[in-house]
């Protein structure tokens, strides 16, 4: 959904919000995965990714308040 420089001109507390969003959403996958034949097994995929990025954004945005501070 979002690359990383759509991500980038989010705020923090955006970016908290869709973390939790697609987390949820990855759960709802796997649950459904477990259960049933998924449509597109690739959006799993997509989705571990999109965190990954999400957090490597708050990670990056706290080491450089920590250097400021």
């Amino acid at each position: 959904m979002s690359k990383a420089g759509e991500l980038r001109e989010m705020s923090t507390e955006q970016l908290g919000a869709e973390l939790a969003a697609t987390k949820r959403e990855l759960f709802d996958l796997r649950v459904k995965a477990s259960t049933e034949k998924l449509d597109t097994p690739s959006n799993i995929r997509r989705l571990r990714r999109q965190i990954a990025r999400i957090k490597t954004i708050i990670h990056q945005r706290d080491l450089a308040g920590a250097k400021q501070a």
